[in-house]
């Protein structure tokens, strides 16, 4: 379901805009349909009440949580179950966060991650999107959005876009707070700066080295990191957000002195923050995740280069739950058939 087809039955059952923007506003800050000071029958049409209660039921069930799996630095990774049975994982992240995935699966195919084994099922539409939030925000304060979960936001942009544009008016949330994470797409460039809603943007970058970064990710789409740091650090500059350079370090592949010079090389002086994060290893895959040591010893060897750089844990560490792996656990004990239809939407 997308957010334009809930508008369109509002409409039809008699919602002016007004009272379009309140019923979205209330979803999307999963606050009941009766809240607020004026009561539901002195504002809203007849035809409109009547409908509500079947739609408030629709919306919840587009996203329920089928398991939480707290960790121990404050995050939550949470299996969320769509409408059709299929699920992906959100994340509730410390500090007031929630990741939240834009496609059931991947097809960019980076070999060190889980979600892209599976390659893609189906784009998620822009109501799922948001069903998120709203089903985080019935757990615990959300003030913001990264979309860094499964899937690649670029390639399911009008559905990505809309649920923004939505979350950044009547959800509420800050422009800057919402982040949006791409392995780089010329589309997105095009597409982000023309939007009511500008988010931050995040470029998962992993190598300096083109023809590593094309073995990383072997179907993102073939932009040298010279272009792709020049194409953020214009955003950035039109914006005034920091791009925040993706970086999953791995033992022995990504993180020699080659590719450390090579991040100073393409970032000393760019209004840009590389985020630092030690792979979250995988029993099925073969890379492995560098030591704490190591992992701050880059941090450090930045920050005196003059690049401003986090080193961050991948939240839910102690709980085995890099981005995939609930859904793949969850897959090996109840098998389900792939969704019908294809893959595009």
């Amino acid at each position: 379901m997308r957010i334009e087809q809930i508008r369109q039955r509002l409409r039809a059952a008699g919602a002016k805009p007004v009272h379009e923007q309140r019923v979205l506003r209330l979803w999307a800050q999963a606050l009941p349909q009766d809240s607020g000071r004026r009561r539901p029958e002195d504002f809203l049409p007849l035809e409109l009440r009547e409908t509500l209660p079947a739609l408030a039921d629709e919306l919840r069930g587009l996203a329920r949580l089928r398991s939480q799996h707290p960790g121990e630095d404050g995050s939550a990774r949470l299996l969320v179950e769509l409408a059709d049975g299929q699920t992906v994982e959100s994340v509730l992240l410390p500090r007031e966060g929630l990741c939240v995935s834009t496609q059931l699966g991947c097809a960019v195919g980076c070999v060190f991650c889980m979600t892209g084994r599976s390659g893609l099922l189906r784009q998620l539409g822009s109501a799922e999107i948001v069903a998120q939030v709203a089903l985080a925000r019935a757990q615990r304060t959300v003030k913001k959005v990264v979309f860094m979960g499964m899937g690649e936001p670029a390639h399911n942009l009008d559905n990505v876009l809309e649920a923004i544009e939505l979350l950044g008016t009547a959800g509420g949330i800050g422009h800057k707070n919402l982040v949006f994470s791409t392995v780089g797409d010329a589309r997105v460039f095009e597409r982000l700066p023309q939007g009511p809603v500008k988010p931050a943007l995040a470029l998962s970058l992993h190598s300096t080295r083109a023809e590593l970064r094309a073995k990383l990710l072997p179907r993102a789409p073939r932009i040298a990191p010279e272009e792709l740091v020049e194409l953020g650090e214009r955003y950035a500059l039109a914006t005034g957000y920091p791009i925040q350079y993706q970086w999953t370090l791995i033992d022995g592949v990504n993180d020699g002195d080659e590719e450390l010079e090579g991040i100073v090389r393409l970032l000393h002086g760019k209004y840009a923050l590389m985020n630092m994060i030690p792979y979250n290893s995988v029993p099925e895959l073969e890379f492995r995740r560098p030591s704490w040591e190591r992992a701050a010893e880059i941090a450090r060897r930045l920050h005196r280069r003059g690049v401003l750089t986090k080193l961050r844990q991948s939240a839910g560490q102690d709980v085995d739950a890099g981005c995939g792996q609930l859904r793949a656990r969850e897959i090996r004990l109840h098998p389900r058939p792939a969704p019908a239809g294809t893959a595009g939407g």
